[in-house]
């Protein structure tokens, strides 16, 4: 019998007890009871010593719970729960009992079949842009142990993702029309307002829900952003912004303020550490559907009021730099993705070269 597994008599089932040292070089025991074969034994003893050296050979179900236990610090709550649930419902079954060095190319493309035919409650299979995200948190685990345990292949890359591309359109309301839902919206202050907010300012909508009265210096026109708000197991959480960058402060324009001071005062006993738009997503949901639907208006997302500003600068002349810099983009490239909005420089480069080409010709 393998050195720290037992039997008990008394019980008739196997046991292990086994001395080892922690992460700090501390000396612990291993112990469970229970085990009614020697294999059930060996292989508890053999998972636990293979999690604790975070090697390779560790299955796939042990692995997880490491790198749950690294990543959750290092995210928002929100985002942590999102990737552990697709992980369960979507990884963690199938890939359960394999060791991490088992998994081939194969065995990934195998997974990615079962995940593309399988039918939903409602009778539908998952979109193709959830199938890319479902691809890519499994990517996501294994890039992990490549950088952190010593596996040497990402067969998830090597695979490539799934679902076919789909290329959304970017939908964004103009000056007009928003000036023509946002006369819709002045019989309700607090709705007029945070649309105001979203639309001038282009913040998030976690962010908006989050904003307190001290977060707002109404002299020298200021909007700071500092944090978002989740509703996360049905209750409201204050969070980090979303990245880095979102940390910022924004110039608001002289209307808005005079709207937001008009706005304050009818609050009454407002504190400074008070939410200034203590509403629900789905309330604006609504607002929004019934100010487009009052205003003759194309129905938009409230994350398209995000867009409709980013537009506004670009039709501005606003630089990629400094649009990303005032909506706290994580990266320039994300800003990029508006590139078909930026006036096209291309007759003014050619007509530039002409010049140079003309004044060649002169000399």
């Amino acid at each position: 019998m393998q050195p720290g597994i037992y039997y008990d008599e008394k019980t008739k089932t196997y046991y292990v007890s086994r001395r080892y040292k922690d992460w700090k070089g501390e000396n612990k025991r291993l112990f469970k009871r229970g085990f009614k074969t020697v294999r059930e034994a060996k292989q508890f003893m053999n998972s636990f010593m293979a999690r604790l050296d975070g090697n390779q050979d560790m299955v796939f179900n042990d692995y997880i719970e490491i790198y749950y236990s690294d990543r959750e610090s290092h995210l928002k709550l929100n985002t942590f729960l999102t990737k552990k649930n697709i992980i369960e419902k979507n990884i963690r079954p199938y890939f359960a009992s394999y060791k991490l060095v088992e998994i081939t190319p194969a065995i990934v493309m195998k997974w990615q079949n079962e995940i593309i035919s399988k039918e939903l409650d409602d009778g539908h299979n998952y979109s193709n842009a959830t199938l890319k995200t479902i691809h890519a948190q499994l990517s996501a685990v294994f890039n992990h142990a490549i950088r952190y345990y010593g596996l040497r292949q990402n067969p998830a890359k090597v695979v490539g993702t799934m679902g076919k591309p789909e290329k959304k359109e970017m939908l964004f309301w103009t000056t007009d029309e928003y000036k023509r839902f946002i006369v819709e919206m002045m019989d309700k202050p607090v709705s007029f307002c945070a649309f105001e907010v979203l639309y001038w300012c282009g913040i998030r909508l976690g962010e908006l829900l989050a904003l307190t009265r001290s977060d707002f210096d109404l002299k020298k026109k200021k909007l700071r952003i500092n944090k978002s708000l989740q509703r996360i197991h049905g209750k409201d959480i204050i969070t980090p912004p979303k990245t880095v960058n979102s940390y910022r402060t924004i110039d608001i324009t002289e209307f808005l303020a005079d709207e937001m001071y008009t706005y304050f005062k009818s609050l009454y006993g407002l504190k400074d550490d008070d939410r200034v738009f203590p509403i629900t997503k789905s309330y604006l949901h609504h607002e929004l559907k019934r100010g487009s639907k009052a205003a003759g208006v194309k129905r938009i997302r409230i994350h398209d009021l995000r867009h409709s500003h980013v537009s506004l600068l670009i039709e501005k002349g606003f630089s990629a730099l400094a649009i990303a810099e005032r909506v706290g983009h994580e990266s320039i490239r994300i800003t990029y993705k508006y590139a078909h909005l930026f006036p096209s420089k291309g007759v003014e480069i050619a007509n530039s070269l002409n010049d140079e080409w003309e004044d060649m010709d002169d000399e």
